[in-house]
């Protein structure tokens, strides 16, 4: 090869090495609730590019995300910076490509995407393709790749699984000896053990027992055994815990765990709470009996079930009237620990806002309106989970009470429900710290 051949061919290759593609995300490991950062360089200016996120589900189901980007002058992009111009999501949203997955096409119909062993991470797929793809990536080759790990549970975080006195559950617990503050997990009628949010939790420096109260799998667990005295005996357990806080356990409530949370607030013993963080849940829930006799009575009422052009279920309907009904309702005068009640506009499940418009009027006649802090967020639906969390409009769900498959619509919009999660996240965060963490119980809101 002649001399200007050797050349030639070496500036082929260091053009090669320059303009290669370079995706870097960070943390390449890091907990759920974190932000994620995506830079691709050494593209050519002002190109047009793709980014795809992709996850394969521990159901064995793949999902998808994407976003339509043109590099800067420097053959540069910044997710965390830069103009998303369509796909998934658009905009300046550091962290759509986890907020804005769903099931690629031919999936499945109605999957929601939940973690169920916490011992191992979500694997994110981010890869980079030349030109702006809509959404087919049969036959799109990728010019970068990288994978990272979001994970529910931090290195240290221990689980013990909790089959005594009656009580099932999952207690996670902060590495160290403690004493850690302590929070009943409470999640709602679809039943199960479900332990992705007290893993996370327990990360975040909390003693974290999630309890199973409904279920379709565990024969010990029966809603026609189990009463207000079930959840108190729970809090027990926490605060009898030899690594747990005695004065300083509060619980977490979503959806009917939020009802079970205001019962045992309400009620006032010895056991009270010292904090309570109720999440897209109604006081139109009392709990007299059995968690078995509150469906019954829900369903002999007869309720109105809507459904919608879909067939989606739409069961907010079954809990409204019980607001015009002083009987129906728990008396949330009563409570005196702060709350921290979270509602989406758009919640079709539960009749949320109007629960805590009632809810606040209530404890304000009572006088204790100060303990109360409320947080609606608009076009926001019912499954508000920690930050990134795929928004789930509508899924299968199974009742654990009466076993009905159906498709229930949860409601929310992609954008607005992410943006309700990651805001509700770091304001419950700060809460629980105030409450649980803080040598007095401090009234103030956030």
């Amino acid at each position: 090869m002649s001399f200007f051949g050797e050349c030639k061919r070496i500036y082929s290759e260091e053009m090669k090495t320059r303009i290669s593609p370079k995706i870097t995300a960070q943390p390449t490991r890091g907990l759920v609730d974190e932000k994620i950062y995506i830079r691709v360089s050494n593209l050519i200016p002002n190109e047009k590019i793709t980014l795809r996120c992709l996850l394969l589900s521990e159901d064995n189901d793949f999902w998808h995300a994407y976003g339509l980007y043109i590099s800067d002058d420097k053959g540069v992009v910044n997710v965390a910076e830069d103009v998303c111009l369509g796909g998934s999501y658009t905009g300046t949203e550091p962290n759509g490509l986890i907020w804005s997955l769903k099931p690629v096409p031919g999936s499945r119909p109605a999957l929601r995407l939940r973690k169920h062993n916490v011992f191992t991470p979500f694997l994110l797929n981010i890869s980079v393709h030349k030109g702006h793809i809509n959404g087919d990536f049969k036959d799109a080759s990728s010019l970068a790749l990288t994978v990272i790990e979001r994970w529910y549970i931090s290195p240290g975080v221990s689980r013990v699984e909790i089959s005594e006195n009656y009580i099932h559950g999952t207690l996670f617990l902060p590495p160290g000896p403690g004493p850690f503050p302590g929070i009943l997990d409470l999640w709602g009628g679809g039943g199960g053990l479900v332990e992705y949010r007290a893993a996370l939790l327990a990360s975040h420096g909390y003693a974290s027992l999630a309890l199973e109260y409904m279920s379709t799998q565990n024969t010990s667990i029966n809603v026609n055994n189990i009463g207000i005295e079930y959840f108190e005996a729970a809090i027990h357990f926490l605060k009898s815990h030899p690594r747990v806080s005695s004065e300083q356990v509060g619980i977490f409530g979503l959806s009917f765990g939020t009802s079970v949370a205001l019962n045992i607030a309400a009620k006032g013993n010895r056991i009270s709470p010292r904090c309570l963080v109720c999440i897209s849940g109604s006081h139109a829930v009392k709990i007299n009996g059995t968690i078995g006799d509150v469906f019954t009575n829900l369903k002999e009422e007869g309720g109105k079930i809507m459904v919608d052009e879909n067939n989606h279920f739409i069961w907010k309907e079954l809990i409204l009237p019980r607001l015009a009904d002083p009987s129906k309702k728990v008396k949330v005068g009563n409570i005196k620990c702060p709350l921290l009640l979270i509602a989406g506009n758009d919640d079709q499940n539960w009749p949320t806002v109007d629960s805590a418009r009632d809810m606040e009027n209530m404890m304000k006649a009572a006088g204790n309106e100060h303990l109360l802090t409320t947080l609606i967020y608009p076009k926001t639906g019912h499954l508000i989970e920690p930050p990134y969390s795929p928004h789930t409009r509508f899924s299968n769900f199974i009742s654990a009470f009466n076993q009905e498959k159906v498709v229930v619509l949860w409601g929310g919009q992609p954008k607005e429900h992410s943006f309700a999660q990651e805001d509700s996240w770091e304001k419950i965060l700060h809460f629980l710290y105030h409450h649980l963490y803080s040598s007095s119980i401090g009234l103030s809101k956030l």
